[in-house]
């Protein structure tokens, strides 16, 4: 009996050895924003201190346009994925983006702390610095509830809403993407901070995409690369582990015009939720787009673009 405990023991330590071994072999260090910022910015970034973070942030289009469209990203990602939709409707309306605290070239605020309070306040002060009065706001995935959160928090800002696949009721067994579903595993999720290969984010891509050839080299790098930036891993880590659902009855209350966007095949958020947007926000519009995914202004960027002007009246 000894000697088969003894064995147990020393199987246990053979396995823990080998994940020691894996760990350190496979772990990638996290990357200086100075080696990021010449990769991803280009003429319009620009940065400006706000609530103690050095935001990254892009003013584009009609420059005399005082409604602005401003555009907010989802999870692990960044203004990038906004990149094709500003170029089809930056002839049309101002347009602002930028990277969320946790995300980006913009990174980890100082609390480490990630929720909507934060983000409402974080949101405001940035639209605050750069002078806006009043504002039509869209957001994808978690900054679609981001962006409902702050049209409730500032009424008087947010003249119309767009959500594009947003976070806002409970989960109903969506398939997900691998990341994600690794970063909501407890202890798990810990080998994160150091183990982030870049097939991981392709795999995790996957699960985002209908049509994989949006899935471009260039495009996995930039994921990987700023998921690296400093800070952003543990950043983005304590948002899966604080579990960010937000409480959907404020949903009812949202009374200023809305354009609801979805992917009929999106894995993460499942399409049924655009229903229930459109239930619960009265008068609220409502587009859904065949065999597209979680991200459509990056999948179908053209049919979103169409969408959204005529919801604003723009053609």
């Amino acid at each position: 009996m000894k000697k088969f405990i003894q064995y147990i023991g020393i199987g246990i330590v053979a396995v823990l050895a080998v994940i020691v071994i894996a760990v350190f072999a496979l772990a990638e260090r996290d990357k200086k924003l100075t080696d990021l910022v010449p990769l991803y910015t280009n003429n319009a970034s620009k940065f400006i201190p706000v609530l103690g973070m050095q935001v990254h942030y892009r003013i584009e289009g009609v420059e005399t346009d005082t409604v602005p469209l401003v555009l907010i990203h989802g999870t692990s990602s960044s203004l990038h994925t906004w990149d094709s939709l500003t170029l089809l409707l930056s002839g049309k309306k101002k347009i602002i983006r930028f990277d969320l605290p946790a995300f980006g070239l913009t990174g980890p605020n100082k609390e480490n702390t990630y929720n909507a309070d934060v983000y409402n306040v974080f949101v405001d002060s940035v639209l605050e610095a750069l002078q806006v009065k009043s504002c039509i706001v869209a957001g994808n995935s978690l900054g679609g509830s981001i962006a409902w959160h702050y049209a409730l928090y500032n009424k008087s800002r947010v003249q119309q809403l767009i959500l594009l696949d947003a976070s806002g009721y409970p989960k109903k067994n969506e398939k997900g993407s691998l990341g994600f579903k690794i970063a909501s595993m407890p202890i798990i999720n810990n080998l994160l901070l150091w183990v982030t290969p870049k097939f991981l984010v392709k795999k995790s891509l996957e699960g985002v995409f209908v049509d994989k050839s949006k899935i471009t080299e260039v495009s996995i790098n930039r994921y990987h690369d700023l998921l690296l930036r400093e800070g952003n891993r543990k950043a983005a880590l304590s948002i899966f582990k604080a579990g960010f659902t937000p409480n959907p009855a404020p949903i009812k209350t949202i009374n200023i015009p809305t354009l609801i966007i979805w992917g009929d095949k999106d894995q993460l958020i499942s399409v049924s939720n655009a229903y229930l947007f459109n239930k619960d926000i009265k008068g609220s519009k409502l587009v859904v787009l065949q065999n597209v995914g979680h991200t459509p202004m990056e999948e179908t960027p053209t049919k979103v673009a169409a969408a959204i002007s005529s919801f604003l009246n723009l053609n």
